[in-house]
């Protein structure tokens, strides 16, 4: 169920484990019946980045290249023994690892004058000893963060919502740590993981070696942009070997883009000319798309023997890369890489096909009984809708729950029609907005452009009729329902679905279903039959 999330903040601020415990009462019971196994889920829609992921691996396996895992984390004695001289010059665009160093906490009288405010007794001199001893495993590292809090607990004998609050407002040490840098850090390229992964296995494996890996990196860029993220995957390869040349990178290239539906190629040498690549081996390579023309998709190089030296290997290596990202920008026809691998943070556009899905009747019927008295006022009243009251006709005679009814579509007014002008209004969606329009030329250019809901007035409002209409014969007594102007789509029984109302509200569209619909059916319970 939806609960008040200010609510929830204020209490977890005044009393975290009190509003921990109470989290268990925003769950909906679920009815009887509906649970595990009867529960099922179904297909549902991939991430595109995931999705050029998938592609990637199942297109260098088919290669011959088999799968590695890299490590992320990369010493900063690394990536000098990487780029030589020119490290000090490109760490700037690496993270560093922080961490938090343990706290030597105390304990004193204050200490244990605040541990007796929140638990209302006194500390033990044997509790006080134990306590002592576990903050002096933790800073030594032989109690885990994770075991702290319950050690603690089992310690002063009290429950883990007391101890939490001891440690937030007794041991000041706790709440003034401080996060340390580290000289470990991220990678920035997936050069920097294959570097450390053939030094293992250059001299163990046959060659030439085949790998790859499509992983992620980070990078530490100035701001991210249309075309930039900080953290982002590479899909990278390597063939390690005596007699490998650039040529591979050409021959991989070919191979591994024509899975995706380029052409032709060109190579040109890149001019940034990255230490870790052998002199003018740096190759960017240009694809031709039948749609999106000429586009940079990847660069491959040879490792420069300098480079591979400092990791023991003595073999010549060609590497190749590239972006998921900038691929799956152009797959997917994207001009904003932000928007492509994080919608959820962009505002997403809908579609009127879209929100014409979100737009359904509140109310219907359960029964298939009822779904056929609903179709039958429907029809009756769109039958007779011209009908000058006072007038009643009958729409359905027959069974529903179990009891005989008689419901009739009327109009006690004399000279009012049966049904009020807006009842053959059909809702449908035009340029974001949802309207309910008559079938007039007025409105002609909105039915030919837009999109049909699929539902009428007269359907949901007979809907809405045939919902109350079955609820009171469930209890064998007659009911009678009325519906005059509309304003709002609740009062002609339509439901406009949140994330779609949200969206029509953000992009300054309008919801008009005005207009008079004067619709009237009664239901009576005929005795003496079932």
């Amino acid at each position: 169920m939806r609960f008040d999330v200010e609510a929830y903040k204020r209490r977890s601020r005044e009393h975290f484990e009190k509003a921990w415990h109470e989290g268990l009462a925003v769950l909906t019971p679920p009815p009887f019946g509906d649970q595990y196994p009867r529960l099922t889920y179904q297909g549902a829609t991939p991430h595109p980045i995931f999705e050029m992921v998938n592609r990637l691996r199942e297109t260098y396996l088919l290669l011959g290249f088999s799968e590695a895992c890299n490590p992320i984390i990369v010493e900063e004695q690394d990536v000098y023994r990487q780029f030589g001289p020119e490290a000090s010059a490109v760490l700037d665009r690496v993270f560093y690892l922080g961490g938090l160093d343990r706290p030597n906490q105390g304990i004193g009288r204050e200490e244990l004058e605040g541990i007796a405010r929140i638990t209302g007794k006194a500390v033990e001199p044997a509790a006080e000893e134990r306590l002592r001893e576990i903050l002096q495993q933790y800073k030594k590292s032989a109690i885990d963060g994770d075991d702290l809090i319950h050690a603690t607990s089992d310690a002063l004998r009290i429950d883990d919502g007391q101890t939490v609050e001891i440690y937030e407002k007794v041991f000041s040490a706790f709440r003034e740590l401080v996060p340390r840098s580290s000289r470990s850090t991220l990678r920035s390229h997936m050069t920097s993981g294959w570097f450390l992964t053939l030094s293992a296995i250059w001299e163990k494996r046959p060659h030439p070696i085949r790998l790859f890996s499509v992983d992620r990196c980070f990078r530490r860029e100035q701001e991210e942009g249309p075309t930039r993220l900080m953290s982002y995957h590479s899909a990278s390869c390597v063939i390690a070997g005596e007699d490998v040349t650039n040529e591979e990178g050409k021959a991989v290239a070919q191979a591994l883009l024509s899975a995706f539906g380029y052409t032709d190629f060109r190579f040109r040498p890149d001019e940034k000319r990255s230490k870790y690549y052998m002199p003018d081996s740096q190759t960017e390579v240009y694809a031709r798309h039948p749609v999106h023309d000429w586009v940079e998709v990847a660069t491959f190089g040879m490792y420069s023997p300098s480079a591979l030296a400092e990791y023991g290997i003595g073999i010549p290596v060609m590497n190749l890369g590239l972006g998921v990202e900038r691929l799956a920008m152009i797959a997917y026809g994207s001009q904003d890489i932000r928007q492509l691998t994080y919608p959820q943070f962009q505002p997403r556009l809908l579609t009127d096909l879209e929100i014409a899905r979100a737009v359904t009747v509140r109310e219907e019927p359960r029964s298939i009984e009822g779904r056929v008295l609903a179709r039958a006022i429907s029809r009756t009243a769109r039958e007779h809708a011209a009908a000058a009251g006072p007038c009643s006709f009958v729409a359905y005679e027959g069974p529903l729950n179990g009891v005989q009814v008689r419901v009739t579509v009327e109009e006690q007014e004399a000279g009012a029609k049966l049904c009020g002008p807006a009842c053959g209004n059909e809702v449908y969606v035009h340029q974001g907005a949802v309207l309910g329009i008559p079938d007039t030329p007025q409105w002609a250019k909105v039915r030919e452009e837009g999109v049909p809901a699929g539902i009428s007035y007269l359907d949901a409002v007979s809907s809405f009729a045939a919902a109350r209409i079955e609820e009171g014969a469930r209890c064998r007594r007659p009911v009678q329902v009325q519906v005059k102007m509309a304003k709002l789509p609740s009062d002609i029984n339509l439901r406009i679905a949140e994330y779609a109302m949200r969206f029509i509200t953000d992009q300054k569209k309008k919801v008009d279903v005005r207009g008079p619909v004067f619709f009237a059916a009664r239901s009576e319970v005929m005795e003496g039959q079932s």
